[in-house]
């Protein structure tokens, strides 16, 4: 069996409307939902779950939290994985929990503030990566950091990430990333104007242009796109009504998608 570690294996949307949020992403993406009980649902591709909701804690909300997605890195060890994290700068949101029968977790950001989680799954065969050009599920992983080079330094320290092909856009340098051999993201150095670095995961989807026009009647707002780009991906930014940024892929090629400019027109503080 493949490695997870080192792998992104689950996503979460943490949001403010539960309900609405269901509605938004079954019509958008096409997930079907599922309670998985503790206040906790799942998104699903037929009988498959593919990502996880919850309500975003009311302390989280007093603190200037904002609804966001939040993806889960595979770790062989979730306690030995977060004693370098805060040797190199990092930070530990929530130190490593189990969540009984299931999984030890932690939430933690990187030295430019990006928070992501760590996750061992307890059960054999549990907490495995989908295929990337799976539909309905993530495939891919974006890094818009305070300083690509940097941020790649400390995520090939702590995952053992490797360089893939690069990209010369007008905003600089497009770096891909991958894991276990495969290509599983890119990283950039982000706008000025958007002042927190953060993660952005692009749901696989079949008509991004049709999507697009979803996105908006269900509430949700267009930031960037949907638009080309090299390799022959479609791709669009969006928020979803509650706020969080997410994106949509359209793999007509089949191809790892590469450099774009996104346009942003708020700041990320606000997000």
């Amino acid at each position: 069996m493949v490695s997870s570690h080192g792998r992104f294996v689950w996503y979460e949307l943490m949001t403010t409307d539960i309900e609405t949020a269901k509605a938004f992403y079954a019509n958008v993406v096409g997930w079907g939902t599922r309670d998985a009980g503790l206040a906790y649902s799942l998104f699903t591709v037929g009988d498959a779950p593919v990502t996880g909701l919850m309500k975003l804690p009311e302390d989280a909300t007093r603190t200037g939290a904002t609804p966001h997605w939040i993806g889960y890195v595979g770790v062989d060890d979730v306690d030995a994985a977060v004693e370098p994290i805060k040797q190199l700068g990092g930070t530990v949101h929530v130190p490593p929990t189990d969540v009984p029968d299931i999984s030890r977790f932690s939430v933690v950001a990187d030295p430019q503030m990006a928070t992501l989680a760590l996750v061992k799954g307890l059960k054999p065969r549990q907490a495995r990566s989908a295929e990337l050009d799976t539909p309905g599920r993530v495939g891919w992983h974006e890094l818009l950091a305070a300083d690509w080079e940097k941020a790649f330094a400390f995520y090939g320290e702590i995952f053992g990430w490797q360089k893939a092909d690069a990209h010369i856009g007008a905003m600089g340098t497009y770096q891909q990333f991958s894991a276990g051999g495969e290509t599983i993201g890119g990283m950039f150095t982000k706008p000025p104007t958007l002042s927190l670095p953060f993660w952005l995961y692009y749901f696989n989807i079949g008509d991004v242009e049709a999507a697009a026009k979803r996105v908006e009647a269900g509430g949700g707002q267009i930031l960037y796109g949907p638009t080309a780009v090299p390799g022959g991906a479609w791709i669009v930014h969006c928020t979803d009504p509650q706020g969080a940024i997410f994106a949509l892929l359209d793999r007509r090629r089949r191809k790892a998608i590469g450099y774009f400019v996104p346009r942003y027109p708020f700041d990320a503080r606000d997000r």
